[in-house]
Parts: structure tokens; C-alpha cells; sequence
């Protein structure tokens, strides 16, 4: 078998490819790189592919796919990899995506690890791979192969930790796990905060990746994530607000209207969801994207705008934006897409919130803290789950 993807070219064992790969690709950076380099490692690329992965009609030798990817973890290949991949021709970007996927997944047989050894690498040691990752939504080329590698991979809540809380600039050491502070402020210069501008002003292939990967960040790290937005309050929903709910993209706004709501209406983030409902600004975020004239925003804004007015315990500055608009809102609400005649849910939600409206005091009083609002309300009327 071992000798099976190398009868062709005796002199390419594994370490050959990987040594081969490692000295090719700094050339793709130079002014003159020619396109004799980019051909050189498309066939390197799709050997390794090939001894990583076999063929439909022959499996690949695990011997032979140890001995690359530990000769990858040794010549440092994949940080290499991650900064280069835009550089890449296109089926040499594709082939290095599958490169990194079964490195970074690749367990030795019989190995007592849980974790790819590749992958307890790059988190312990050489987090700058993550970083760099994270950095190919800097161009189009690599949004997508960076970005599905990056999803693979932040399934560990340890890799989540690194792109939150990681502050280094280019070329700068990244931070380590032992480094990081949970309950220490973020500047706002640190990778994951370039997500919003990826996916506000990148390129279709950018936007609409990152934000499949500032999603999940989001939302599948409930260790993680709660008290990270908790810390970093004002910061992470100013901006979100600014640059996401508020932008010009009508796919960046709809569907960041309802990741809000999704953070919202999440248990783990009970405390993030107090605090925003507490906000006279963010309620009138919401009451304008009520009236906006696309009716899917509409829609969305109506999940957001619905947490405010079920909150048992609003705060003076939404009970007075509410009762100031009090007539307009029961006017405004048994019309608003009364279109969605079948969706039984959303007009049973509309008339809760018709009645809380109608129930609030006339003058605004001093919230009674102590209980929790999850559902809005003990019939379930506003449940709290995001269609």
C-alpha cells in the first residue's frame, strides 16, 4: 500500500510533499510569482490531498497519512496554509480545505487522545492558525474554504475562546488559553470584532460565510458566549446595532433582526437579554423596524419588539416610550401584516401584546425586580423560541 501513491515519483514520501509545499508557497508572495509556482503546487496540494484521503477505489494508508500530518505539525505547514489560501488557484483552495479537515481530524489508530493531535496543536501551541483562519474572510478567494475549516474546528469551545479574546495584530503572537481573562473589556480591535465589517461591507462569498460563522459563535458556545457578552455589553450591541441591524444590505439586516432576537430569547443569555430590554434606544431600534417597508424586517423586528413588551419588569425609559405611543401601537398592531392570516402563533402574539399595552399603568412606575421572564407571560402567549 505504501508504495501505491508513490510508484510514479519514488523521491515524493509524505515529508517530501510537506517539506516541498513549505518552501513553494512563500514564492506565491513575492511580486514575480509566476504561474509556474501556482501549477508546482496544485500537483504537491493534490498529492497530499491523495494520501490523506485515497481514492474511490483505494483507501489511503494510515501509515503514510501519520507520517504527513505529523510532518505538517513539525514544519508548522498549516499556519502557512491559512495565510496563503487566498493566493491559491481555485482547485488548489479547495484541495487545501480538505487538507486542513482531515489534519486537523486525524487520530492515530489506537491513539488514547480524544482530540486530533493536529488539532491539540494548534489550540495549545500555534493559535495563530485560528487567527489566520479568521483572516481569510479578508478576501473573497478564501472566505469559504477558511470558513468551513474554521466551523469544523469550533466545535471545541476552546477554539471560540481564541477568536473572542484574541486582541493581536498581524504578525503578533496570538493569545494562549493560560492568557486569556474572562471577565477583562475588549478593546474592539481584536479579530472577532472584524466580523461585523466582513459581513457588512465584504463580498457576497464574505458576508454571507462570515456571518454563517459569527452565528454560530454566537449561538453554540453557551459556556462561552453569556458571560463574554455580558462583559463586553455596550461595545458587542452598539455595534451590532450600528453596523448589522441598521445596515443598507437587506440580507445583512433580515437576518441580523433575527440572530438578535435568537440571543434574546436564549436562556443562557437571560442576563445579556435584561439588560438590552432595559434600554430606551434599543426599543425605538425596534419601533422603527416596524414600520420599515420590507415586511420579512418587519417580521424580524416584531420578535425583538415583542421581548420588550412582554418584560414584566420594563424599565421607566420603555414603560414612557410605550405609553407615549400607546394609541398609535393599539392602533398600529391588530393591522400590522395582518396578511399572515395562517400563522396562528404570530396573531395570538400580536394580541398579548395588545393586551399588555392595554394593562400597563398610565404613568410609569419603578420596575419590581426578583421574578424571571422567560416566556413573557405565564399562558406562553410570547414563547421564547425564534421562528
Amino acid at each position: 500500500m505504501a508504495s501505491f501513491f508513490f510508484s510514479r515519483n519514488k523521491s515524493k514520501t509524505p515529508i517530501d510533499l510537506v517539506k516541498h509545499t513549505r518552501d513553494l508557497l512563500p514564492r506565491l508572495w513575492e511580486p514575480s510569482g509566476s504561474q509556474k509556482t501556482e501549477e508546482e503546487l496544485a500537483k504537491v496540494l493534490a498529492q497530499m490531498k491523495l494520501v490523506l484521503q485515497g481514492t474511490q477505489e483505494t483507501d489511503s494508508s494510515p501509515e503514510q497519512a501519520q507520517q504527513l500530518v505529523t510532518s505538517v505539525i513539525q514544519e508548522d505547514l498549516l499556519f502557512s496554509l491559512a495565510r496563503s489560501v487566498h493566493r491559491l488557484p481555485f482547485e488548489s483552495r479547495k484541495d487545501t480545505q480538505t487538507i486542513f479537515s482531515y489534519v486537523l481530524r486525524f487520530k492515530p489508530p489506537h491513539s488514547p487522545d480524544q482530540d486530533a493531535p493536529a488539532l491539540i496543536y494548534v489550540i495549545n501551541h500555534r493559535p495563530e492558525v485560528i487567527i489566520e483562519l479568521c483572516r481569510g474572510y479578508e478576501h473573497k478567494e478564501s472566505a469559504m474554504p477558511c470558513g468551513t475549516v474554521l466551523r469544523e474546528i469550533m466545535k471545541h469551545d476552546e477554539v471560540v475562546e481564541i477568536i473572542l479574546y484574541d486582541q493581536s495584530k498581524e504578525g503578533e503572537r496570538a493569545i494562549r488559553l493560560d492568557q486569556i481573562r474572562f471577565d477583562m473589556k475588549q478593546t474592539g480591535s481584536g479579530v472577532f470584532w472584524k466580523f461585523f465589517s466582513w459581513i457588512d461591507r465584504g463580498a457576497f462569498e464574505v458576508s454571507t460565510d462570515a456571518f454563517t460563522t459569527f452565528r454560530e459563535i454566537l449561538t453554540k458556545h453557551k459556556n462561552v458566549v453569556p458571560q463574554y457578552l455580558a462583559t463586553n455589553f455596550d461595545l458587542f450591541f452598539s455595534r451590532y446595532n450600528s453596523t448589522l441591524v441598521q445596515s443598507p444590505s437587506y440580507v445583512t439586516k433580515r437576518q441580523s433582526i433575527k440572530l438578535l432576537g435568537e440571543i434574546l430569547l436564549d436562556r443562557a443569555n437571560y442576563t445579556v437579554m435584561t439588560a438590552y430590554v432595559d434600554r430606551g434606544e434599543h426599543l425605538k431600534l425596534c419601533m422603527n423596524l416596524l414600520k420599515d417597508d420590507r415586511k420579512m424586517v418587519q417580521y424580524e423586528g416584531f420578535h425583538v419588539f415583542k421581548v420588550f413588551v412582554a418584560n414584566p419588569h420594563k424599565s421607566v425609559a420603555v414603560q414612557r416610550i410605550i405609553l407615549n405611543n400607546r394609541d398609535r401601537l393599539l392602533k398600529f398592531l391588530p393591522r400590522f401584516l395582518e396578511d399572515r392570516t395562517e400563522d396562528d402563533q404570530f396573531t395570538d402574539e400580536k394580541s398579548f401584546l395588545v393586551r399588555q399595552i392595554e394593562n400597563m399603568p398610565p404613568v410609569p412606575v419603578e420596575p419590581a425586580r426578583g421574578q424571571t421572564m422567560v416566556n413573557g407571560s405565564s399562558n406562553g402567549a410570547v414563547a421564547a423560541t425564534v421562528n
